[in-house]
């Protein structure tokens, strides 16, 4: 049972109210979120009044569904009406948003109470999480290290209790790198599955709203109640399921006792070894498409009020500038060419795999790390794995594989559009088989 799906039938039984768990969520806020800066901005006076019309509806025997009464935070840069909506950044200090994006507004219609904003890399411009004005997110396991990004205050606040599920985005595995590593899910959906009207753009095209949840099943109920037209259909078998391992290339080297957990927990389901030419490739054709497009975002700031940027956002934003235009043309033509290929490998497999990220999480601030005895980028190793899948649109999901050193890594599980029925499957069945383990 998900934690929703537990708290839902709570709530339904009279053992608990939407304001008892809006008033749980505020005081674990209060606890934990100065060590933790999870949360950019928490809406006491709004979740409260929300948590108490959800109770009034429930006993007039309005029932909206699981996510009912339910905290909710989102990340910032998601617009809620009425909040201050930052982007992480003081080009937005002081600023609020008008009205709610279209997602938030869909939670709102689910019953969902709304706790406040997370924290974000600035701009959703990098993988870390410790680059924002308010400050970094931390990892709930160890304070000293990232929580990784850019969502990495919604993992953060799902991770340490503040909050069951948050939404957060994902473009180049924003979403799903902090899930990984802070222990909890994250799911990215086939792109443009979850409206994105109302959310802050970096690079539009490989843009996706994202969901972090305790659970997988807690991820795919907050889902199918942003897209209630497109349900996630029931009673596939995990069991028949045919999974390919992508095999680590050079672009992204894993840690061997990541690659170890990560694959133990598929030991009972039928896996077999794949390589993949048009995911090796890809890297070039990520960096192409999300630095011409950042920039196309940020031109004017960068020009006009550089000075109110984090100097490191700042620097990658003017590398971004000197791609040149063939670059992007050519690395748009890239992604369809990686498109049908990856088609066909599905052909073969109903899912792929790999783990999520490959190493665990840095310290804060470290910006090199050794993967296998060579230094690399922080930045590079740990998109390295979930990069692809937003140029390609598949969706894919971050699920808790176990702990290297006493830190989280996730598994990464990968399909076609159609098939998310055995995606859940699978993901269930891996963290029954990781609690046994």
């Amino acid at each position: 049972m998900s934690e929703i799906e537990a708290l839902a039938g709570a709530l339904r039984v009279g053992e608990t109210t939407a304001e008892a768990l809006a008033r749980r969520s505020l005081a674990r806020i209060a606890d934990r979120n100065g060590e933790l800066g999870a949360f950019a901005f928490v809406d006491h006076e709004g979740a409260l009044s929300a948590a108490r019309r959800a109770d009034d509806e429930l006993r007039d025997g309005i029932d909206r569904g699981p996510l009912h009464g339910i905290p909710v935070a989102v990340k910032d840069l998601i617009d809620v009406r009425g909040l201050p909506a930052t982007r992480g950044s003081a080009h937005f200090a002081g600023h609020r948003a008008a009205d709610d994006a279209t997602c938030v507004r869909r939670l709102r219609s689910a019953g969902a109470v709304i706790i406040g904003t997370t924290v974000t890399h600035e701009f959703g411009y990098g993988p870390t999480g410790d680059r924002s004005w308010h400050g970094p997110a931390r990892n709930p396991h160890d304070p000293r290290r990232m929580a990784g990004g850019s969502s990495g205050g919604s993992a953060a606040a799902v991770a340490s209790g503040m909050v069951p599920v948050a939404l957060g985005t994902d473009t180049g595995g924003s979403a799903r790198i902090p899930a990984a590593m802070c222990g909890i899910a994250g799911y990215k959906p086939a792109f443009g599955r979850l409206p994105t009207e109302g959310v802050f753009p970096l690079a539009p095209s490989l843009d996706h709203v994202g969901v972090l949840g305790a659970t997988a099943r807690d991820c795919r109920l907050v889902v199918e109640a942003l897209a209630p037209e497109h349900p996630v259909s029931r009673g596939a078998s995990a069991a028949v399921a045919r999974i390919g391992w992508v095999e680590a290339a050079a672009e992204a080297p894993v840690v061997p006792a990541v690659a170890e957990v990560t694959r133990r927990a598929l030991s009972h389901h039928d896996v077999a070894q794949v390589a993949c030419d048009a995911l090796d490739d890809i890297w070039e054709t990520f960096s192409a498409i999300q630095s011409s497009e950042a920039f196309a975002t940020h031109a004017d700031r960068v020009r006009d009020r550089p000075e109110l940027f984090d100097a490191e956002v700042l620097d990658r934003l003017r590398d971004a500038s000197r791609t040149p235009g063939w670059r992007y043309v050519r690395a748009l033509r890239a992604r369809e060419t990686a498109r049908r290929s990856i088609n066909g490998l599905f052909e073969r497999f109903d899912l792929l795999a790999s783990p999520t990220v490959g190493i665990t999480a840095p310290l804060l601030g470290r910006r090199e790390v050794k993967v296998n005895g060579s230094s690399r980028s922080v930045r590079s190793a740990l998109l390295a794995l979930t990069s692809p899948w937003n140029v390609l649109g598949f969706p894919a999901l971050s699920v808790p594989a176990g702990c290297v050193d006493g830190l989280p890594v996730g598994l990464h599980l990968m399909c076609p559009a159609d098939r998310e029925d055995l995606l859940f499957a699978v993901a269930d069945s891996v963290a029954a088989s990781v609690v046994e383990a």
